[in-house]
């Protein structure tokens, strides 16, 4: 499947499954739009993905800022005059105690991973409008958001991720008219380098299939979701059976 002329944003982009989501597009022929709040890895990343730098466009901050988020949109208009694809990647994961959640710790998780993707989905909906036509993919969340473990206490993961399932599906039925798709992608515990590797023999515990998602599980399924042009509504879980039941 060749991107040849698309545009993507993809948020949360210096590394993992952000990373890897922007690399395979530009490798497909497509531009992409970059943000992440580690100015000199997002920089780094740019580099391996076009050293050419005529396929990208690096935008550093913490989309949870509305001014991040808007430039992010308008900086890749101003390049690439639309935008086909935004892939709401950027989050973060606090585990622990409910109570033992701090406000600080609260307050950063529901910055990225519901204020981030409400501005930059809000600018990007406004301009793929008056396009008739774009295509929305969130990352979001198996294990915390759907399935809860008494091994896993998550509810900051609960409250958002979950959240971003629900808001796929409203949205979806919001725009359908519209011409513009809305799904999600629900990842059980993938390699990245937000898990240490002398966890992942326990992290592959939580999936009945025995192993840990692989970033290019992600990849291929953000790939099949772009091609899906009936598909909409949809929450993909990418998650080694996770979903189906208690393990």
């Amino acid at each position: 499947m060749s991107f040849q002329g698309k545009v993507a944003v993809v948020t949360g982009a210096s590394s993992g499954m952000g990373k890897a989501i922007a690399i395979e597009w530009v490798k497909r022929g497509g531009n992409v739009v970059i943000n992440g709040r580690r100015e000199q890895a997002l920089a780094e990343t740019a580099k391996e993905i076009d050293p050419t730098g005529a396929h990208i466009v690096v935008v550093a901050g913490d989309i949870g800022d509305p001014k991040t988020a808007e430039r992010v949109v308008n900086e890749g208009l101003a390049r690439y005059g639309h935008i086909d694809t935004l892939v709401n990647n950027a989050g973060i994961f606090i585990g622990g105690a409910t109570t033992d959640i701090t406000q600080d710790q609260f307050e950063s998780v529901m910055s990225t991973n519901m204020a981030g993707f409400f501005y930059v989905t809000q600018h990007v909906l406004t301009a793929m409008l008056k396009r008739g036509a774009g295509h929305i993919v969130n990352i979001t969340a198996s294990g915390g958001a759907e399935q809860p473990m008494k091994e896993m206490q998550a509810i900051l993961a609960a409250l958002t991720k979950g959240g971003l399932n629900a808001a796929t599906k409203s949205l979806a039925i919001e725009y359908a008219d519209k011409g513009i798709r809305v799904n999600a992608v629900a990842p059980g515990v993938t390699k990245t380098p937000m898990h240490a590797p002398e966890t992942h023999d326990f992290l592959a515990n939580f999936h009945p299939l025995g192993r840990m998602g692989e970033v290019s599980d992600i990849v291929e399924a953000v790939l099949y979701l772009e091609s899906a042009s009936f598909v909409t509504g949809e929450i993909l879980h990418v998650d080694g059976g996770q979903n189906a039941g208690k393990w």
